[in-house]
């Protein structure tokens, strides 16, 4: 496709994202902006919109931090569109730009082409189906939104890239600690034990080397809601005999799901065999992100 008839494209998707919004009556426009070039593209056709921007790369011009209601720093990976759809949702409830509640016009595109391309309409609580119940603040009850950011960016570049080129599994568990340290003991000696707080937390990019290197240790990490990262090589010992999960997946999502079961925790699951990063509450999954390849 040649530059020009990529912008036509571009220019054309944005415009009907826009009528499509006001003909629906939908909450905003989810809009992964790094695939336009000119921000007054979109701000012609979104001045009259909630609009939130998503972006893999770079930080949003001054332009567009002006017109959008805020701006989603999504991992900068290759996803497929679906994914990204999925990351940005996910991570805009968790910043409480988006509520379960909403139906959203999404705005994706082909990172081969740089271009928009598609078009989805998404009702929040049928995507995510956990939060049509009434927990419906879940993710900005259990975490910062940086904190759960900074978790799920680990847990990709993770099951992506491994260790030291071999696949890596792990768990983490973040929130609602003391019960998940209620229902776990530690296998090994911590290595975080005696580490000052201000030095293990997630959100700090120097401690990332470090998590990735344990993670290669058997058993969960356990964070805190504030980032701080408690333990790692924990065992969780809540029982999940009567959870129902898809066959093939192994004892890691059992361990997941029996956690969150008991806890109010969530857990972000990397698995080892397909690379695929699941998140569990409530004794189940309610997203998950396949490996691209």
């Amino acid at each position: 496709m040649t530059n020009e008839k990529g912008r036509q494209l571009t220019k054309a998707i944005l415009r009907a994202a826009a009528e499509l919004s006001r003909e629906l009556g939908a909450a905003g426009v989810l809009l992964y902006a790094e695939f336009v070039e000119n921000p007054k593209e979109i701000s012609e056709g979104f001045s009259d919109h909630n609009l939130i921007i998503a972006l893999r790369d770079g930080e949003a011009q001054e332009e567009l931090l002006n017109l959008s209601k805020g701006v989603l720093a999504i991992p900068s990976f290759d996803f497929g569109r679906s994914t990204m759809t999925k990351l940005a949702l996910l991570l805009g409830l968790s910043k409480g730009l988006i509520r379960p509640e909403d139906r959203l016009i999404c705005v994706s595109g082909s990172l081969k082409y740089r271009i928009l391309d598609s078009i989805i309409v998404v009702d929040v609580s049928k995507e995510l189906e956990i939060f049509s119940s009434a927990q419906l603040g879940l993710l900005e009850d259990i975490a910062r939104p940086e904190v759960f950011e900074a978790v799920l960016g680990i847990a990709l570049e993770l099951a992506r890239e491994g260790r030291d080129g071999k696949p890596v599994g792990t768990i983490f568990v973040l929130g609602d600690h003391e019960r998940v340290l209620q229902f776990s003991r530690q296998m090994i000696i911590n290595p975080f034990s005696g580490v000052p707080e201000e030095e293990r937390n997630v959100v700090d990019p120097k401690l990332r080397e470090s998590i990735k290197e344990f993670a290669a240790i058997d058993g969960a990490f356990v964070i805190r809601d504030d980032g701080v990262v408690l333990c790692a090589g924990r065992h969780l010992d809540a029982a999940g005999e009567n959870l129902q999960l898809p066959k093939g997946w192994g004892s890691r999502h059992m361990a997941a799901a029996g956690i969150t079961n008991v806890t109010k925790a969530i857990a972000i699951v990397v698995s080892e065999s397909t690379g695929a990063v699941r998140i569990f509450s409530r004794g189940r999954p309610f997203m998950e992100i396949e490996k691209e390849v």
